[in-house]
């Protein structure tokens, strides 16, 4: 990647300014392409061009609704197949429980606790579920970035978690900091394609782990206005990020506990084991009547068998398990069920992300999701280790087979790389690419049928011999008839290369580095930034939270 941004710059250097011309392809217009680079400040997907404080042109802010029938690659007998085998795995094998007061609650309803082992009836099981909405909404300190979770809405987040860093002028990986989780925070609330923001965007190791969640969700509240997320790693954390969410909400306690402001998601550790922190986290905010995300993480051939019908059944008993506690324990509470089965690579025991079996087996759950009732959460992700073709066409395959599973929440949907141990901003400018492509392809509009779409009076006016650029049909929609790109380049060869041949990464760090350099945080009261800001000195003085449990 570095030899690759070495040359592009070469040859921008070395580029001479002469006006070269290009044929439109296909329809035998010549065109000034030297004019067409001018007029868009260097090419639609180069340095970024700016219309008054804009760094490029995006869609605006919009939850899109998938209407799209789902792909259903299993037949009814095979839906009940996998119901039946999850359904025996809680039965029959049973899922620890290393949290105390999760074996308490078992025991209360009445299924059978040995030990940490819990087996519980798929007939309580089914009714607890049957108390869990299909929709329901969660409501940010920013009003407007309202979002709804379920009924074919389909949400995008950035990526969150991994532990390193990457970006083209760094030129390698290294630990993640405070800045660059910083930096990825305000890409998060510039692109309007991003609904929600997760975990640590890339995990601020600089910070001391005590106190690390006070000061990014502090960065968070304050840098962006979207629906924020709490790690359930303890007591400590999740209270602190409940209250702190309250205050940049300017909300009473019982205005917070009466819907939902925020979530969290908590993984499973496959097989068959949920551990004590998370649990307890979610216990936490459940009472509170903020939402959950369960997403066993089962890489088939490793934590999962190598099948994916088997894979999708342990992926299910382990989460319909947790989600069926937290339904016991508030019913109604808003819960997710989410899909992270993926497979590794049988040659290195590596993971690997966007084949065709993540593909299949994200449909599959999408299939059961549907079943169950329950709001499905899929990933955007991938095992290349730099923003390359790899990475695209592998974050592609996954964000598609979100689609076509019907997943209502995508988690790291813009910036991931090797498999989740880095994050690069590169990647995430590029990813939003993916993703407004993606909101464009569901817009009502495209499949607009009224007679002035069908247009037959201009087909008419055209006839056998004409063409459709210059008559008022086209003039009054030409502007906004087609998605319109920030990264992607679809001039021809020579103009492109006549603009500096910028390859697609470096072009992605350009729109990065512009919407660092010009971006405005999200208003917010003085009072109540100082009084969060007073809140985490305070908290801080008090230690935080434990590092060990």
């Amino acid at each position: 990647m570095r030899q690759l941004v070495s040359v592009s710059r070469h040859k921008q250097r070395g580029r001479s300014a002469s006006v070269a011309e290009g044929k439109a392809r296909g329809t035998g217009i010549m065109v000034d392409m030297s004019i067409r680079t001018r007029r868009r400040g260097g090419g639609r997907a180069g340095a970024a061009t700016r219309r008054g404080t804009a760094v490029i042109e995006q869609m605006p802010w919009r939850v899109p609704v998938n209407t799209d029938r789902p792909t259903e690659p299993l037949d009814p007998e095979g839906v009940q197949a996998i119901h039946d085998g999850a359904m025996r795995i809680l039965e029959e094998i049973g899922i620890e429980f290393l949290n105390e007061e999760a074996l308490a609650l078992f025991r209360e309803a009445g299924c059978r606790v040995n030990g940490t082992n819990v087996r519980m009836g798929r007939d309580w099981v089914m009714e607890m579920l049957g108390h869990a909405p299909a929709q329901f909404d969660i409501t940010p300190r920013n009003p407007a970035r309202k979002i709804t979770v379920g009924a074919g809405h389909m949400l995008f987040g950035n990526v969150s978690s991994p532990p390193n860093y990457f970006d083209l002028e760094i030129g390698k990986k290294v630990t993640g900091s405070r800045e660059q989780c910083a930096n990825l925070l305000r890409l998060t609330q510039y692109f309007n394609c991003i609904h929600f923001a997760g975990g640590y965007p890339v995990e601020p190791v600089d910070i001391h782990a005590s106190v690390r969640h006070l000061d990014v969700l502090y960065d968070k509240l304050t840098l962006t206005d979207k629906v924020p997320h709490a790690y359930s790693l303890g007591k400590e954390r999740v209270e602190d990020v409940m209250e702190m969410v309250r205050i940049a909400a300017g909300l009473s306690e019982e205005d917070f506990a009466a819907k939902p402001h925020m979530y969290t998601n908590i993984n499973s550790t496959s097989p068959l084991k949920h551990d004590i922190p998370m649990i307890d986290g979610c216990l936490r905010l459940i009472r509170r009547g903020q939402a959950v995300i369960v997403t066993p993480f089962t890489l088939a051939g490793a934590m999962a068998p190598v099948t994916m019908a088997g894979a999708v059944s342990l992926s299910i008993a382990e989460s319909l398990s947790a989600i069926a506690l937290f339904q016991y324990v508030r019913p109604g509470v808003p819960c997710v069920i989410g899909t992270f089965t993926s497979n590794v690579d049988m040659k290195s025991g590596a993971p690997a992300f966007g084949t065709p079996e993540y593909m299949r087996a994200t449909q599959m759950t999408g299939q059961m999701a549907r079943f169950y009732g329950l709001p499905l959460r899929g990933s955007g992700v991938c095992a290349a280790n730099v923003p390359d073709g790899q990475a695209m066409w592998e974050t592609s395959n996954s964000l598609w087979s979100a689609v076509q599973s019907g997943t209502n929440v995508v988690y790291h949907a813009a910036g991931w790389l090797e498999g989740g141990l880095v994050a690069s901003p590169e990647k995430f400018v590029m990813d939003c690419e993916l993703i407004q492509m993606i909101q464009r392809y569901m817009a009502p509009a495209i499949v607009d049928t009224s007679p002035e779409s069908i247009a037959f009076d201009a087909i008419k006016e055209v006839g056998s011999n004409g063409h459709f650029f210059g008559i008022q049909h086209t003039q009054d929609r030409y502007e906004s008839a087609f998605y319109q790109p920030f990264v992607s380049d679809w001039r021809n060869f020579e103009a492109w290369e006549l603009a500096g041949g910028i390859w697609t990464a470096e072009r992605a760090h350009r729109v990065f580095k512009d919407i660092i350099a010009t971006f405005e945080a999200p208003p917010m009261d003085d009072g109540i930034r100082e009084e969060l800001a007073d809140f985490v000195a305070r908290r801080k003085t008090e230690g935080g939270a434990p590092t060990d449990f």
